[in-house]
């Protein structure tokens, strides 16, 4: 039997997300779909346009961690791009969302419909839908995501055998295919992938439902602005208060030696 806790929750709790959970096949061909027929223009500007970027979350080593998604605080990709005026290297404003809309309806038209249909019964309860991979020999640095708004699912798409795991406190926790994870990420973690093939989840952010929905969306506002002056192409998942603290440090380390202790 799962036990969970105050970061490791129950995915039944949160009914909402069956929903996704019950269509992870037809999102996972979706994924797969894009992966191996996309041309390289599309991967190109899916991967740099698409995909929130972190400038605090660090890894070890050369190893990646890639990610792009269709749906940013509660607004499509395409929408986001427009709404907070996001200019590209290669792509003007326009250009962006138009080539963003073009991929989401050519690759992802099921997932959307998935999203539009919870986010219409629960008050746009979803704020980000992203595809995550951990590439072989992937170990991130202790950090935090600062979301106290929020909770963070991952729903398994395609998960390897072997060590692949999300530390989270004085607990090791594993992916599953067709199941969601469920964390509150504002507790120190650092995920690893040390076996050979990648491992990809849907990640799903969403408001915590027992906080007020009218505080809930002014952090988020507010939080949004700051992040988003900071670091246009974070998409407002990324902060600088991401970065872990010594106490987080001190926490973490603090929990592993109680368990080693126990454990001799």
């Amino acid at each position: 039997m799962e036990t969970f806790n105050e970061y490791h929750l129950n995915s039944a709790e949160f009914p909402f997300l069956e929903t996704l959970q019950d269509n992870w096949l037809v999102i996972r061909d979706e994924f797969k779909h894009f992966i191996n027929n996309a041309s390289p223009e599309e991967i190109k500007f899916t991967y740099e346009v698409l995909g929130p970027k972190s400038k605090t979350i660090k890894t070890k080593g050369n190893s990646k961690y890639s990610a792009f998604g269709i749906l940013f605080q509660g607004l499509f990709i395409e929408e986001y791009i427009k709404l907070h005026h996001i200019k590209y290297p290669d792509y003007g404003t326009n250009d962006a969302s138009a080539k963003a809309l073009e991929i989401r309806e050519k690759y992802f038209p099921n997932l959307a419909k998935v999203i539009e249909k919870v986010n219409f019964s629960n008050e746009d309860i979803i704020r980000n839908a992203y595809f995550g991979t951990f590439h072989p020999g992937l170990d991130i640095k202790l950090h935090v995501n600062y979301n106290p708004h929020m909770n963070r699912g991952y729903l398994g798409l395609i998960v390897p055998e072997g060590d692949v795991a999300m530390k989270i406190c004085h607990e090791q926790l594993y992916w599953h295919e067709g199941e969601f994870l469920i964390l509150d990420h504002s507790y120190p973690h650092c995920p690893h992938n040390y076996t050979n093939y990648d491992r990809t989840v849907l990640v799903v952010d969403f408001f915590k439902p027992d906080k007020p929905r009218a505080e809930v969306i002014q952090f988020e506002q507010e939080q949004i602005a700051q992040r988003m002056q900071d670091n246009p192409y974070s998409l407002g998942v990324f902060g600088k208060s991401d970065k872990a603290k010594e106490e987080d440090f001190i926490k973490y380390g603090l929990a592993h030696q109680l368990e080693w202790d126990k454990a001799l």
